[in-house]
Order: structure tokens, then C-alpha cells, then sequence
């Protein structure tokens, strides 16, 4: 693809507006200069689905004409006052990299014209002593006509300022200081569209919240509904390569599963035995991203902090392509994955089971006996698993029972932390325990996983006639951890095991 979307972080705020214009901001601290830089005219067509499914999410998709930005702008929030605006050029549709973004959320329904928004501007650029950009500030005079047939029209002032590229935001506290003691007050909508929607008539604002939950299936099910958000919520994320996001989605995943396991004698196994076998199918596909990641931060890490005499070749050299390449193939297989029909199939089947849950006559029963009697089942297993694992002899033994371990410990937390809403501190605590303990397993687990790598980097670089000296010292260093995290395990253990309280 010719052109692709580009991203830019905007942190802007709204303020109400008479008619009187800009108040004077030349008294702003570290303002020299206000420029004006004249009027622009913009015109802004705002889509979603016939149900408002981005508009719930605030998310807004736009395609907009005017200034010096025109073309397809999707706005994801990141916190308050604060976006992610990624731009595809200007086209008659929805650019296929922009309706990716949204895929998780849309699906199938149609993305249609919703808002139309006028806006003249009359832009002033804050700036320094020496010219530097420090924001923009605006007037924008807007005028919104719904386009769904559900309202009317709606016109209003507001001000908007905006802050410079790798500015400082504290300069947006000055800004307001001197705003509001011009009479200008924070507008009380987030975005132009949710004014458009308010005063337009007809915005749906999404399901309400789901009741406190009182059952023992309300419990299971408000704690998949929270895994089932944030799949949706981390799809962009994944595909626009955010740090972290793709940990985060397989956890999510992995909660969700771990979620209908646990709790399966409260729900209907014809039913969610084939969701729990997709969960898994999707967790393994984002681990793929995830194992590489974890790695190479693992093994850069370790290099350097080698002094340079124990740096022998192209080490770092080799670790990065190799970390480049493996990354890049990974995100593209993932990409593809959350393209797929199956993944989108999933996403559907979650909404389905939450919609109408397959609850057993046992879900309805009160929340505290049942809940603790799953925790302790669990914990049941994993003490059997630890026990297997501190009784293997050194070696491959160990390495897999230590892993069935970690992947028993991580279920026990999952489950301590559905419980905790209804048994309170104990349940709190067992997950906190869980999690140190999955921590210490998981460290071994990244141990065995990084020596293959290993392996497979020093042959590559004998084969070259480079030195594969640092390579050892790398396997060398693993084994140790291995063996210290080996050597930890039954204090962890014993603590971990010991303060359940349930």
C-alpha cells in the first residue's frame, strides 16, 4: 500500500466560548508572541455504526476536508485530554488501515455517515522568544447536522487549545489559569462530536451498566465480561504495535479461559468448552509476538551489562536482526489473525455467551462458599504440581513440571481474582501470592526457552566464523537462573501457599 497511516499524540483542551473571541494570552508565562495565522475552514464527516458502537467507546472516525491535515482521522483516547490520532490520506472510503483498527468493535455492521461538523477557525499560534511553536490556540465557530435521521442541528462557539509536538503540558495549566480568569470555563463535552450528539438529539449512549453483581454466576460472569472488554479494547493496540498490548490481549485471553475452566460446573460445558478451546487457540497465536519479545529484551539486556571484553563479534549486531526479523514475521502472522473470520467468530460467540449465559442451577446460589470451594480446587492441583516439580531430578523433568506448575499458578490467581469482589481480602492476598509465585516460575520458564535461542544464534554465528564465546557466557548465565529460581521455589512456595485465608 502506496500510502500509509500515520500517528500523531494530541493533547488538546475544550473550553466554552461566547462571541467575544480569544482572551489575551501574551500574559502567559513563557508566551513572547501570539500570531495570528488567519481563518480556516473545515468540514468534518463523522462515521459509525447505526447502533454507535465507536461513539460508545469513545472512539471517533472522521473524514475531513480544510487546514492542513485533511484525510481520515480516527481518535483513539489514551487518557483525559489526551488522544492518538492516526491519519490515512484523503479517499472517497474508509481506508482498509483505518477500518482495521476499528474491525474488533464493527465487525460486520456497516460504518455510516453519522455527524456533519462546520467549523470556522481563527487560529493563533502561541510561540516563544525564539519563535517556537508552544500551541495553538482557536476559536472554532461549529455548526453539527445529524446525518442518520435521528435529530436536528446545532451550532455553538468553543475554544481549543492545543498543545505543540513534544510539548510540555504543564504549559496547558498556564493556559487555563489565564482562561478562566477571562470568564472561559472548560467545555463540559469531551469532544465536538459528543456536543453534536447532545444538542443534535438522538445519541445512543450503549448498554447501561450491568447490575452489582450478587450470584455466584454473577461474579464468574462480571469477570469475563472485564476479559471480553479488553480483547476488544487491546485489538488496535496489537495492530498498531503498542508496547506491551500484545501481553496484556494474551492475558485477557488467558483470564477469560482460565474463567470458564475454573467455573465450569457453573456453566453449561457443551456450551463453553468450544469457547475455551478458541481462547487457547488465540492465546497460543499472540504468545508467538509475545515469547520474542520477551527474548530479546532479555538477552540485550544481559549484553549490556557484559563489559566490552566479553563482547566478542557481532553480537548485538546478530541479536537485533534477529529480533527485527522474528518480530516483524510475528506481527504480520497476528495482524492476519485478528483479520481472520475465526478470531472475529470468537469476539461474537463471547458477546453471545454474555448476552444469554448457559448458567447451571448452581450459579444461582450465594457467592461465598462456591466461589472459595473453585479457588481452593485449584490451589489443590497446583500444590500437587509444585510437589512434582521440587521432586523432579534436574533437566528437561524439572523444566516441564515447573511449567505445568506456572500454568496451574496463573489459573489459581485468575480465579482468586474473579473471587475478590465478593471474598474480599483472602482472595486479594492468594492472588497477590499467585502472583509472585507465577513470576518466579515464569522467570525459569523464560530461562529454558532463551537457551534454545541460544543455541540456535551460536550455531548460526559458528557457521559465519564468528566467535561464540558471549553466547556461552549468555547459556551460562540462564542455567544459573534456572537454578536460582530451582533453588527459591519452596520458600516462595510455603508463603505463597500459606496465606490463603479462604
Amino acid at each position: 500500500m502506496a500510502d500509509k497511516a500515520d500517528e500523531k499524540r494530541e493533547i488538546e483542551r475544550k473550553y466554552e466560548s461566547d462571541d467575544s473571541g480569544l482572551p489575551d494570552l501574551t500574559g502567559v508565562a513563557g508566551v513572547a508572541a501570539v500570531l495570528d495565522k488567519g481563518l480556516v475552514e473545515l468540514d468534518a464527516t463523522y462515521y459509525d455504526t447505526s447502533d454507535q458502537r465507536l461513539t460508545s467507546a469513545a472512539l471517533t472516525l472522521r473524514r475531513r476536508t480544510g487546514g492542513t491535515d485533511a484525510g481520515w482521522h480516527l481518535k483513539v483516547p489514551v487518557e483525559p485530554g489526551v488522544r492518538d490520532e492516526i491519519r490515512a490520506p484523503l479517499s472517497d472510503t474508509v481506508p482498509e488501515e483505518i477500518a482495521a483498527l476499528v474491525r474488533s468493535r464493527v465487525r460486520d455492521a456497516e460504518l455510516v455517515p453519522l455527524v456533519r461538523l462546520r467549523s470556522a477557525r481563527d487560529v493563533r499560534h502561541l510561540v516563544d522568544a525564539e519563535g517556537t511553536l508552544l500551541a495553538e490556540a482557536s476559536v472554532d465557530t461549529v455548526t453539527a447536522e445529524r446525518l442518520d435521521g435521528r435529530g436536528g442541528a446545532a451550532q455553538w462557539t468553543e475554544i481549543e487549545v492545543e498543545l505543540a509536538d513534544d510539548g510540555d503540558p504543564a504549559f496547558l495549566d498556564q493556559v487555563e489559569k489565564r482562561l478562566r480568569r477571562a470568564g472561559v470555563r472548560p467545555s463540559a463535552s469531551p469532544s465536538k462530536l459528543a456536543r453534536a450528539l447532545e444538542q443534535t438529539g438522538g445519541h445512543r449512549r450503549g448498554n447501561d451498566a450491568p447490575a452489582p453483581p450478587v450470584t455466584t454466576g454473577d461474579h464468574v460472569l462480571a469477570y469475563l465480561r472485564a476479559q471480553r472488554d479488553a480483547l476488544v479494547e487491546l485489538d488496535p493496540a496489537v495492530r498498531r504495535d503498542v508496547p506491551d498490548s500484545v501481553h496484556r490481549m494474551r492475558v485477557a485471553t488467558r483470564r477469560a479461559r482460565s474463567t470458564l475452566r475454573t467455573f465450569r460446573s457453573l456453566l453449561d460445558r457443551t456450551v463453553t468448552d468450544p469457547v475455551a478451546a478458541e481462547l487457547k487457540w488465540l492465546a497460543a497465536e499472540l504468545g508467538v509476538d509475545r515469547d520474542h519479545e520477551v527474548q530479546a529484551e532479555r538477552l540485550t539486556a544481559a549484553v549490556d551489562s557484559f563489559p566490552p571484553e566479553l563482547v566478542a563479534g557481532p553480537v548485538r549486531e546478530r541479536l537485533a536482526a534477529w529480533a527485527e526479523a522474528r518480530h516483524g514475521g510475528a506481527h504480520a502472522h497476528l495482524t492476519g489473525v485478528l483479520d481472520s473470520r475465526r478470531y472475529l467468530t470468537l469476539l461474537d460467540t463471547l458477546d453471545a455467551l454474555l448476552a444469554a449465559p448457559p448458567l447451571r442451577k448452581a450459579a444461582g446460589k450465594r457467592p461465598e462458599k462456591a466461589l472459595a470451594k473453585a479457588v481452593h480446587k485449584d490451589l489443590a492441583t497446583l500444590s500437587a504440581l509444585v510437589e512434582r516439580a521440587l521432586a523432579a531430578p534436574p533437566g528437561q523433568e524439572r523444566d516441564v513440571a515447573v511449567h505445568e506448575a506456572r500454568k496451574k499458578a496463573k489459573r489459581t490467581r485468575y480465579a482468586a481474582e474473579a473471587a475478590t469482589p465478593a471474598l474480599g481480602k483472602p482472595a486479594r492476598s492468594l492472588a497477590r501470592s499467585m502472583k509472585s509465585l507465577t513470576t518466579l516460575l515464569g522467570d525459569h520458564q523464560d530461562s529454558v526457552m532463551t537457551r534454545l535461542t541460544l543455541r540456535e544464534l551460536s550455531a548460526v554465528a559458528h557457521a559465519a566464523g564468528e566467535s561464540t564465546f558471549t553466547y556461552g557466557l549468555l547459556y551460562g548465565r540462564e542455567e544459573a537462573r534456572a537454578a536460582q529460581a530451582e533453588a527459591d521455589l519452596p520458600a516462595v512456595w510455603k508463603e505463597a501457599g500459606s496465606g490463603t485465608g479462604l
